[in-house]
């Protein structure tokens, strides 16, 4: 069954890198990031777990957890994360999921038959800390991933859990905002004290509300 925004996200008792866990538990009041990878040993999920890595500050200060799955065997992603760390000039920091037998993968619908029977998507779920998930996106397998994106939707998704606002398009940290709907004009003023723009009723611009 997929898995809807919304959703609790699964829980699971898995083996990793960094030795067994429970999801939930490991995720404890943090947000959390799931991405799911083809295959061991292959190019694009190299590069992508170097660059994961090397991203662990902008995580950490997004009280952001990040977790990788892939369908192959703990001792096989050991052996790939020497590679990872001396291709990407990095040190793999975050724990791999070993997933042989495809129970997470299958509990979080990776495995796509009409694409492929075997090898998971390039799946990514952020999940919050109430354990519900926030975002999913589905890439192919041979698309890599752009975790600039990832990051700039967890600020979104943290700047509007708190406030009544949402992100336009192309939104990026520091940029203005759009105040929600739900929120009666009379009521701007108390809610957004840097004020606002009444582009159109339903249009109204204000300053991002969490920066000084």
């Amino acid at each position: 069954m997929a898995i809807r925004l919304g959703d609790i996200a699964p829980d699971f008792t898995a083996e990793t890198t960094e030795g067994t866990i429970r999801f939930h538990e490991w995720l404890g009041s943090s947000w959390g990031v799931l991405f799911s990878h083809p295959a061991d040993f292959t190019p694009v999920c190299t590069t992508e777990l170097g660059l994961t890595a090397k991203l662990k500050d902008e995580f950490a200060k997004r009280n952001t957890k990040v977790i990788a799955v892939s369908v192959d065997p703990l001792q096989s992603h050991k052996e790939w994360i020497k590679d990872i760390n001396e291709t990407q000039n990095t040190v793999v920091n975050f724990p791999i999921i070993a997933d042989a037998d495809k129970s997470v993968a299958n509990l979080y619908d990776m495995i796509h038959p009409n694409a492929n029977e075997t090898f998971t998507v390039r799946s990514v779920f952020i999940i919050g800390p109430d354990k519900k998930v926030k975002l999913t996106i589905t890439y192919p397998a041979s698309t890599g991933r752009n975790f600039l994106e990832i990051l700039r939707v967890l600020d979104s998704l943290q700047l509007t859990a708190n406030y009544s606002v949402a992100t336009p398009a192309n939104w990026e940290q520091g940029q203005d905002v759009v105040i929600v709907p739900a929120v009666k004009d009379e009521d701007i003023a108390a809610k957004f004290p840097k004020g606002y723009t009444k582009v159109k009723p339903y249009l109204r611009i204000t300053p991002q509300p969490n920066l000084g």
